[in-house]
């Protein structure tokens, strides 16, 4: 695939990013797509600058590539997450669950490019005035917290609204996938769910089973009375917290606790029926395991393939 934007900016070969997914992407699996030509993520989640520094510095001996950090902007340990990556220089973040404004400029001026995930037009524009240098438009397919616009409305009506480069996420995980997001004016895809299942992807092996077998209806959304919808596949726990969430009866808080540690228990700890499983609804498509660099280049020279003879 031709060099494009995103590609030159971040000095990858592949537009292809992978997700900043909270207890799943670690130093091996940002290396491993880093390694493949992508641009690998480690997820900051809630850690502490400490923990971040750790899997930054493991990142740094598993690649000579770049790779980059997933900040969430609502963990209580964010200003130093955004310390430590400034100090470790890393080239190249990606920012969620929150407003990137009052960090936007501390990293910027340390040399970092800040690529903002956005879920609205509005958003989109805005972060574009504060300095991102791209925006990951990502649908309300994808897994984890979710907006409400879907990946072929949104992607559009982003590109249109922004002048610096736009990359696709939700509900991609094949070349088809990749090459409609380029046709709707994206110049690079970001995926979450299609890398839950590669061989390098630290998730527990129960989790990563039940995405191999999901089908085209099995995720669910919950938490949209909470203000920050999630969208994970339906076991036990997401049933049972849907029906208290709308029973008119759970409190606000007794949601709250009962969604309190459920990724962990489910990526970690292999409980995939009281814990979370986060995932797009793309999860139906992916039926096999596969290395970083096979999943990457089997994506790109499919989308290749059709961009070509595309009327």
């Amino acid at each position: 695939m031709e060099k494009n934007p995103v590609c030159e900016m971040l000095g990858i070969q592949y537009p292809v990013i992978q997700g900043g997914m909270a207890w799943i992407a670690d130093a091996d699996l940002a290396a491993a797509v880093s390694n493949a030509g992508g641009l690998g993520l480690i997820a900051a989640m809630n850690s502490n600058g400490e923990q971040l520094r750790a899997q930054i510095k493991k990142a740094k001996e598993l690649t000579d590539k770049p790779f980059g950090v997933n900040l969430m902007l609502m963990s209580p340990y964010i200003e130093e997450a955004v310390d430590v990556v400034c100090q470790e220089k890393i080239k190249v973040v990606t920012t969620g669950a929150g407003n990137p404004a009052k960090y936007m400029d501390k990293l910027i001026s340390n040399g970092v490019k800040v690529i903002c995930v956005v879920a609205s037009v509005a958003l989109a524009v805005m972060v574009e005035r504060m300095g991102a240098s791209a925006v990951v438009a990502e649908g309300c397919e994808s897994g984890g917290h979710v907006g409400d616009t879907t990946t072929m409305a949104l992607v559009p009506q982003v590109v249109d609204a922004v002048s610096i480069p736009v990359i696709a996420a939700g509900g991609i995980a094949d070349g088809r996938g990749m090459a409609a997001a380029f046709m709707l004016g994206a110049k690079a895809i970001q995926m979450g769910t299609r890398f839950l299942t590669a061989k390098e992807c630290n998730v527990h092996p129960n989790y990563k089973e039940k995405v191999l077998k999901a089908k085209d209806r099995d995720t669910i959304v919950t938490g949209k009375s909470l203000g920050h919808p999630v969208r994970a596949l339906k076991n036990s726990m997401t049933r049972e917290f849907s029906s208290k969430e709308n029973d008119g009866v759970t409190t606000a808080d007794e949601l709250e606790k009962m969604g309190a540690g459920a990724l962990r228990r489910a990526a970690v700890d292999g409980d995939v029926k009281t814990g979370s499983c986060m995932c797009g609804q793309i999860a139906g498509l992916v039926k096999e395991e596969g290395t970083c660099k096979e999943i990457i280049t089997s994506i790109t020279g499919e989308a290749e393939k059709l961009l070509k003879i595309a009327i």
